[in-house]
């Protein structure tokens, strides 16, 4: 991993965790329903992306992306909005990431990748870091808010998974956003008699689409590339530690032994797992 990707790297995962700080004020705080959420966040994202591909790159973005990364995008934020609202913030963090973390890392095994030692010992440690951050919010989950998690976590793996083949991150990311308008709409058409908001809701929305999703995605697909599925799915796991750490910050959320503890194996097991050098790097079969 070059200086450059690390960085990229980095700064799309502080996108990833901003945006579920959104989120979480968003929803948690009932200033917005899920649909609406949904809906505001996609159409947002989609905007701004055009804005940007004309700007940045001078062309459409049609044509750059596809239907079942459009449909990935969409299954992923809604589910992960309606879900939130069911699950308390630890049960449905171990849920989101533990899915992802299969689904990718199932993927990238069966496509031919073979992770190191290295990076089994540091998806541990982050994992374990997971559990000692989450493990006073832990309750009994709900049946529909753990499938709707689940869903949302294997719509994330497989749309990232999809990224390591994009040609443009701008364009191909703006266009997967159009393809989720549709379907977006019509969650809008039938959730429609649930919707309700504030403007702090509407803006969050906004702000979580155009920004911290539509920025943190085109970034997102910028690294991929770069990264090997077992390596994109490790490093996520240092979004619940940047959280926690936006939490304190911006929340002024309690900061103790405990989340030290898991800041560290957190962050420590994806270091140890994105950064160290593969003797031999696996070969990884086309989308």
């Amino acid at each position: 991993m070059t200086p450059k990707i690390a960085l990229l790297t980095l700064l799309t995962l502080v996108a990833f965790a901003s945006n579920s700080i959104l989120c979480r004020l968003a929803l948690a705080s009932d200033s917005i329903d899920a649909g609406l959420f949904t809906l505001v966040r996609i159409i947002s994202g989609a905007l701004a992306l055009i804005i940007l591909s004309y700007a940045h790159k001078r062309k459409s973005p049609v044509g750059s992306g596809n239907w079942i990364s459009g449909a990935l995008l969409f299954s992923y934020a809604a589910a992960f909005s309606y879900a939130y609202i069911n699950l308390s913030a630890g049960t449905g963090g171990l849920l989101l990431f533990g899915t992802v973390q299969f689904t990718m890392i199932g993927v990238g095994i069966y496509r031919g990748e073979r992770p190191s030692i290295l990076e089994w010992l540091g998806l541990v440690a982050a994992q374990a870091g997971l559990v000692v951050l989450v493990f006073p919010g832990l309750h009994a989950p709900s049946a529909i808010g753990s499938a709707l998690m689940i869903i949302a976590g294997i719509s994330w793996g497989l749309y990232s998974l999809r990224g390591k083949t994009a040609k443009d991150s701008t364009l191909g990311t703006a266009d997967n956003f159009l393809r989720a308008v549709p379907f977006t709409l019509i969650l809008g058409l039938v959730a429609f008699p649930q919707f309700y908001s504030s403007p702090s809701g509407i803006a969050l929305a906004v702000v979580s689409g155009a920004i911290t999703s539509g920025g943190g995605y085109v970034l997102w697909y910028s690294v991929l590339p770069h990264l090997s599925a077992t390596r994109a799915a490790i490093a996520q796991l240092a979004v619940p530690a940047i959280v926690a750490i936006l939490g304190v910050i911006v929340l002024a959320e309690q900061f103790n032994t405990r989340i030290l503890l898991a800041l560290i194996l957190m962050l420590g097991g994806v270091g140890l797992a994105v950064l160290v050098k593969n003797r031999k790097p696996a070969t990884i079969q086309s989308q």
